[in-house]
């Protein structure tokens, strides 16, 4: 009987995910003498492989992807339009939603670091979108307000916003929204017991990851 011949990359079926749904393959480094030919690589082992995740079916990997494209693209338009970015426009939302609010609690809604939500207040300030005062009940909490000007930009903005909504959600049934932003806010209401299984996860494989939080704890204790 003839042997069988050994299978090769080109004998192996292309991955399923497309390049639409990853984006275009990255640059290799070029600090590096001679960077690893990414070209060859044999995306099937990545995506199904012992050691790899299968992205075709990682859910995470897709609210990473539709994220951060959403927001790539969104901050393009406003930047290019109005000057304004990403992160200011979700504060100003907040802000036209909640009339005033500081920037801890924004942080807290959004997911923002305090300190970008801080920097984004102090832009908006100077432009002339917001005032900055002290909450009555605690004079040492900075909350902000749109001013009409801040006001009349969320406006302009937010038709742009709505408009991106239902082009998005365009290739879905009514019923099939109502299900997606249903589910949606079952994970955002799960994303606690996620960090708790993280760190039972942690805690347990890497003995020593409770010494690093001990002495980042520290680090951040001798800051303040």
């Amino acid at each position: 009987m003839p042997a069988t011949k050994a299978s090769t990359k080109a004998d192996r079926p292309a991955s399923k995910l497309s390049r639409r749904a990853i984006g275009a393959r990255a640059e290799p480094n070029r600090k590096t003498k001679n960077p690893p030919p990414v070209q060859d690589l044999n995306e099937d082992a990545v995506l199904i492989g012992s050691d790899g995740i299968d992205l075709e079916n990682y859910l995470p990997a897709y609210l990473t992807w539709v994220a951060n494209k959403l927001s790539r693209s969104a901050s393009q338009h406003y930047l290019r339009l109005f000057d304004i970015g990403i992160e200011t426009w979700r504060c100003m939302v907040l802000l036209a939603v909640e009339d005033s609010i500081s920037a801890q609690k924004v942080s807290q809604i959004i997911g923002m670091d305090k300190g970008s939500v801080s920097r984004c207040f102090k832009s908006m300030q100077a432009k002339g979108l917001i005032k900055l005062g002290l909450e009555a009940s605690d004079g040492r909490l900075r909350i902000a307000t749109l001013t009409a000007k801040g006001r009349a930009l969320h406006e302009q903005i937010r038709g742009i916003a709505l408009e991106r909504e239902r082009a998005l959600l365009s290739v879905l049934s009514d019923s099939e929204r109502e299900v997606l932003l249903s589910l949606l806010k079952r994970l955002h209401e799960n994303l606690p017991q996620v960090e708790l299984a993280t760190q039972r996860y942690v805690d347990g494989r890497f003995p020593f990851a409770q010494a690093l939080q001990s002495r980042s704890s520290e680090q951040h204790d001798d800051e303040q």
